[in-house]
């Protein structure tokens, strides 16, 4: 495993992170005996940083992290997030901070993730949605500095709102924040136009997710494909969608190489070979998720010539999510 650090803090992050969302729950069937050995298989792997959010099952991922990082704590970086009060996704300029973030909002949600947690820090805590309004009101700011103050959170960031690479832009600019999470992958490369510049120029951290396009990069959801009973992704991928994907995956297979026999490890190792990113953090619920991402932390990156040629294969699709407020 490969480690890299957030400029601004030094805070030092395994190249692989855990992305726990799917073992909260909502994406089929769910089990937590086989996610307690897949989050221990990412600790024997050199997985070192976790991120997690009080909205992924209500808690439930943070408890199933409490149970299997409490022994190890002091080795490990966990993430959290908050939920916008108003339970709303993603936070648009209309939102008022009052009914999203207030003050005393984020302070109670971060000592809720600490006792899921059974933590008494976070080494990140994110605002779980943002909207670049926000960067001239204090609530947020005055909640960072408290809970810096008391020692409960070390860093402080934000989740950048879903499928917007430019929304976090002038927040990074301002020096801020700590670190931004946002979706970039193959399709989606427009977070390099624009965020990862300035980033690379305030020294913030980038935590990449969504590297597998929900799983479309995997070149396992082909047209027909069945989702488990309980996997909101029936809802979005609908079979004209599936059909379209289809078509851009199998063009991708001659990217493959000895390094990432697999389109999985394509879309990982093209999200590593930008120089502003700190961290990818892939959904992993099973064990063989974690043992065939890990490979790609190998230090081995893309050409330039590769890099250029990807960028044709980018597919700024707009498929909002089920849950997106209009």
């Amino acid at each position: 495993m490969q480690y890299r650090s957030i400029q601004k803090n030094g805070m030092q992050l395994s190249e692989i992170g855990f992305g726990a969302w799917g073992i909260g729950g909502g994406w089929g069937h769910q089990d937590d005996s086989e996610a307690h050995r897949a989050l221990k298989r990412a600790l024997d792997h050199g997985i070192t940083f976790f991120d997690t959010a009080m909205g992924y099952g209500n808690g439930h991922s943070e408890q199933l992290l409490a149970k299997t990082l409490g022994p190890v704590r002091d080795k490990v970086k966990i993430a959290s997030k908050v939920s916008p009060k108003s339970k709303r996704w993603p936070v648009l300029p209309r939102d008022s901070i009052s009914d999203t973030f207030p003050t005393d909002w984020i302070v109670e949600c971060t000592e809720n993730s600490l006792n899921n947690l059974k933590t008494e820090y976070l080494d990140i805590q994110q605002l779980h949605a943002w909207t670049p309004g926000y960067l001239e009101r204090d609530e947020w700011k005055t909640a960072a500095e408290k809970l810096k103050q008391a020692g409960k959170v070390k860093a402080f960031g934000v989740s950048a709102n879903d499928w917007d690479p430019y929304g976090a832009v002038t927040l990074v600019e301002s020096g801020l924040c700590d670190s931004v999470q946002v979706i970039y992958n193959i399709f989606e490369q427009r977070a390099a136009e624009k965020l990862f510049p300035a980033a690379q120029k305030t020294g913030t951290g980038i935590v990449v997710r969504v590297p597998f396009e929900e799983g479309l990069l995997t070149g396992k959801l082909a047209p027909g494909h069945k989702f488990e009973e309980g996997d909101w992704r029936g809802r979005w991928l609908l079979p004209e969608r599936l059909l379209e994907v289809s078509r851009r995956t199998e063009k991708l297979k001659d990217f493959l190489a000895a390094d990432r026999p697999s389109l999985a490890a394509l879309a990982l190792k093209f999200c590593l070979s930008h120089p502003a990113v700190t961290t990818v953090i892939p959904g992993m619920r099973r064990v063989p998720h974690v043992d065939q991402n890990v490979r790609v932390s190998d230090g081995k990156l893309l050409e330039e010539a590769e890099l250029a040629a990807l960028k044709k294969h980018a597919f700024v699709h707009g498929w909002t999510y089920p849950w997106a407020q209009k």
